[in-house]
C-alpha cells in the first residue's frame, strides 16, 4: 500500500528533523557550553534590567475628588541583593513613601524611614493599612479609570516607571486630611473595589 509505506518514511524522517533542531537549538543556547535552562550571571542582570528593577503586579490608585489619596500593589524582586525604594514621584501630586503603624494605642500613618525594602528573591505588598505611596495633595482629581505614572528611585540611583490604573475604594476608610500622622485607621479592608 502506497500510502503506509509513505507514512512509514515520513515519520522517522519527521522524528530525525525534530531531534537535529533540538539538538541544534540547545547547542545555540550558551557559548560558553553551559546549559540553556540555567542563564549566566550576565543574561539573568540583563533580562532584570530589561525589566526593571522590581517587578510590580497590580499596581492601583484610589480614587479621589481632592486632597491625598495613595497608590498600592506587589513589589517583586526576583533579584539576589535587597531593594530600597527611597523616592516616588509622579505628575499628579507631591508624594512621600508611608507605613501604618500603632502609636499610643491608635493605628497611625507616618512617613516611612529609611524607605521600602523589598528583600532579595521575595516580595512587599503596598496596600490600605500597611505600607503606601503617599500622594500629598493632587493637583485634579483621579478618577476610577485613570492611569497615572509613577517613578521610584532607588537607595542605589536607579529609577524605574510604572503605570497604574485608579480604582474605587471605600475599605479603611482612611483619613488623608492634613495632619495625617495622627489619622486614625478604625477599619481595614484590603481590596479596591472591581
Amino acid at each position: 500500500m502506497p500510502s503506509t509505506t509513505t507514512g512509514r518514511l515520513r515519520r522517522p524522517a519527521a522524528l530525525i528533523g525534530a531531534a537535529l533542531l533540538a539538538a541544534s537549538v540547545a547547542a545555540c543556547g550558551s557559548a560558553d557550553g553551559s546549559s540553556t535552562t540555567t542563564p549566566s550571571a550576565s543574561a539573568t542582570a540583563s533580562a532584570s534590567a530589561a525589566a526593571g528593577v522590581l517587578g510590580i503586579d497590580d499596581p492601583w490608585v484610589k480614587a479621589a475628588d481632592k486632597g491625598m489619596t495613595a497608590a498600592f500593589g506587589t513589589l517583586v524582586n526576583d533579584g539576589d541583593a535587597d531593594v530600597t525604594i527611597t523616592r516616588a514621584a509622579t505628575e499628579v501630586s507631591p508624594m512621600e513613601l508611608h507605613e501604618m503603624t500603632m502609636k499610643d494605642g491608635k493605628m497611625v500613618m507616618q512617613p516611612k524611614e529609611g524607605g521600602i525594602v523589598v528583600k532579595a528573591h521575595s516580595r512587599a505588598t503596598l496596600e490600605p493599612g500597611g505600607d503606601h505611596l503617599m500622594l500629598m495633595n493632587i493637583a485634579k482629581p483621579v478618577r476610577a479609570g485613570d492611569e497615572l505614572s509613577f517613578t521610584l528611585t532607588f537607595a542605589d540611583g536607579r529609577t524605574q516607571t510604572f503605570t497604574a490604573v485608579a480604582k474605587p475604594f471605600t475599605g479603611a476608610q482612611e483619613s488623608y486630611a492634613p495632619g495625617h500622622g495622627e489619622s486614625p485607621m478604625p477599619e481595614m479592608s484590603m481590596s479596591p473595589a472591581s
